[in-house]
C-alpha cells in the first residue's frame, strides 16, 4: 500500500508553493487582462475541458494537479488586483494578508473549542475587542464577533435584536443591503418597512413618521456606505430618532466602517458609536482575503443570548475549570481563524499604514470623478462619498449602458458594475486598488467612450 500524501507541514508545503506561484503567474499571463475573454460559455467550456475527468481512476499527482487547476482558475479569474477590475466591493488582497491566510489553512485550527484552537482563540478575542474599541471608543466593554461577511453580520444583528426585544419590526432605507430584508425573512420577523431615501440616503422625517405610526418594537438599520453609490445615511439624526422612540439601532458599515482608520475621513462616520450593533467588513475597504467581517456590540453582555452548550465541545465542568467557551462566539461550529490575516495586517501596517490606503483609494475616486466631469462625452452622477463613482455616456439610453458593460466583460477588457440611480442605469466603478494610477483611470474611460463612438481602436 502506498504511503498517504504528506500533511501541510513546512517541508511538504515548500515545493508545492513554488508550483502554485508559477501557476498564478502563468494563468495571469494567459488571461492578459482583468477578466477572461469570451464570456460565460467560453470560460465554462475551458474549465470543463481542463477538469475532465473530475475524479480520475488514477491520480495525476500533486504537482500536475496544482499546476493545471491553479493555472486554469487564474486564467479564468476576475482579477481584483488589475486596475481595470473595478465593479464590486471585491478588494485586491494584500500579499501579507494572503500569506497569513496560508498559515491559517496549514494550521487548521477550528474555533469551536479551546482544545482545537488554543492560541487562535486568544488571538481572536484580543483582535476583535481592539477593533470593537475603534467603533465604540467610549464604551467600557465593547466586543465583536468574527463573521463571514456583511450578510452574516447583519443577520446576527437582527437575531440579537429579536432575542433582546422580541419580534422587532425592521425599518431600513431604500438603499439598504438586501441581506437585511432576507435576514428578517429567515428569522420570521414582521415584514420590514422600507423608508424613502431621496438623494440616496434615508429620510429622517419619513423615519420619524414610521416610528410614530407603526407598533414596536422597532429595529432601525442605517447604512454607512451603500453598495450602489457609497452614500452614508445621516447617522446622528437617525440615532437621535431611535433614542427618542426607544428603537434599537443597527448600522451596516460593511463598506464604510474602515473609514475609522483615516483621520481625514472618520468624521463621515460621526454617530456610528451610538448604534447598538455595527457591521464592518475588512474584505472590502480593508484589503483582506475573504472572509473578514465583524459584528461589533457596545457591551459584550449583549452577546450572552448566543450561549450554547454541546458537551463534547464546552462541557460545563470544563468551562468551570477555566477552559474558554467558544460556542457562543458564532452560530457556526467549525470555524477557521480568519482573524489571523487581519491581525498580521494591523501589526504590519499600523494605523498610519491603513490610513494611507484608505486615503489613497478615496483620492483615486475623486480623480476619476474629475476626469468624468471634464469629459464632454460622459456624465457624472455625483461626487463620490467613499470610493464608488457612477457615470454614463452622455445621452445614452439604459440599453446602451448595459451593452457597453457586457461588451467590456465579454471581451475581458474591463470589469465595471451597474447601478440604478435617479431613474437611470449607470456604470459603476468601485475603486479599491491602491496601486491604480490616473493613467489607469483615463484608460478605463477611453474603453467606454470608444465603444460609444463605435471605434475599433480599443
Amino acid at each position: 500500500m502506498p504511503a498517504p500524501p504528506p500533511l501541510a507541514r513546512p517541508d511538504a508545503l515548500h515545493p508545492l508553493l513554488a508550483t502554485v506561484l508559477d501557476a498564478l503567474r502563468t494563468g495571469a499571463q494567459r488571461r492578459g487582462g482583468p477578466l477572461p475573454a469570451g464570456g460565460p460559455a467560453a470560460v465554462a467550456d475551458r474549465m470543463h475541458t481542463t477538469l475532465a475527468p473530475v475524479l480520475p481512476d488514477t491520480g495525476t499527482g500533486a504537482q500536475e494537479a496544482l499546476r493545471t487547476l491553479v493555472t486554469a482558475l487564474t486564467e479564468g479569474a476576475a482579477d481584483p488586483a488589475d486596475p481595470l477590475c473595478a465593479a464590486h466591493l471585491h478588494t485586491p488582497p494584500l500579499a501579507l494578508a494572503a500569506a497569513a491566510d496560508l498559515a491559517a489553512s496549514a494550521l487548521n485550527p477550528s474555533l469551536d473549542s479551546w482544545d482545537q484552537a488554543p492560541a487562535a482563540s486568544a488571538l481572536e478575542a484580543e483582535v476583535v475587542r481592539a477593533l470593537a474599541a475603534e467603533i465604540y471608543p467610549r464604551a467600557a466593554h465593547p466586543d465583536a464577533l468574527a463573521t463571514t461577511g456583511g450578510t452574516e453580520s447583519n443577520q446576527l444583528a437582527l437575531l440579537l435584536a429579536r432575542e433582546h426585544h422580541g419580534p422587532v419590526r425592521l425599518l431600513h432605507g431604500d438603499g439598504a443591503h438586501h441581506s437585511l430584508r432576507r435576514g428578517a425573512w429567515l428569522l420570521g420577523l414582521p415584514e420590514p418597512v422600507t423608508i424613502p431615501a431621496p438623494g440616496g440616503t434615508l429620510d429622517p422625517a419619513a423615519l420619524d413618521n414610521a416610528l410614530t405610526d407603526l407598533p414596536g418594537p422597532h429595529l432601525v438599520a442605517a447604512t454607512a456606505g451603500t453598495t450602489d453609490t457609497g452614500r452614508i445615511d445621516p447617522l446622528p439624526e437617525i440615532a437621535d430618532l431611535c433614542e427618542r422612540h426607544g428603537a434599537t439601532l443597527h448600522i451596516d458599515a460593511a463598506y464604510g466602517g474602515p473609514l475609522l482608520f483615516s483621520a481625514a475621513h472618520r468624521p463621515l462616520l460621526t454617530g456610528l458609536d451610538r448604534a447598538h450593533t455595527v457591521t464592518v467588513d475588512l474584505h472590502k475597504l480593508g484589503w483582506q482575503p475573504a472572509a473578514a467581517s465583524l459584528l461589533a456590540v457596545r457591551d459584550t453582555r449583549t452577546l450572552d443570548v448566543l450561549a450554547h452548550t454541546a458537551d463534547y465541545l464546552n462541557a460545563t465542568d470544563d468551562t468551570d475549570a477555566g477552559l474558554p467557551d467558544l460556542l457562543g462566539r458564532s452560530l457556526r461550529t467549525t470555524r477557521r481563524p480568519d482573524i489571523l490575516k487581519t491581525a498580521v495586517t494591523l501589526r504590519a501596517l499600523g494605523r498610519t499604514g491603513l490610513e494611507a490606503l484608505v486615503d489613497r483609494v478615496l483620492t483615486l475616486a475623486q480623480e476619476l470623478a474629475a476626469l468624468v466631469d471634464h469629459h464632454p462625452g460622459l456624465e457624472l452622477y455625483e461626487l463620490p462619498t467613499i470610493s464608488t463613482v457612477l457615470f454614463r455616456p452622455t445621452d445614452a439610453d439604459d440599453a446602451t449602458v448595459a451593452t457597453i458593460r457586457r461588451t467590456l466583460l465579454t471581451e475581458g477588457r474591463a470589469v465595471l458594475g451597474r447601478a440604478h440611480a435617479d431613474g437611470r442605469l449607470w456604470l459603476k466603478a468601485t475603486l479599491l486598488n491602491p496601486h491604480a494610477t490616473p493613467g489607469d483611470l483615463a484608460h478605463l474611460l477611453k474603453l467606454v467612450t470608444h465603444l460609444v463612438e463605435g471605434s475599433t481602436d480599443r
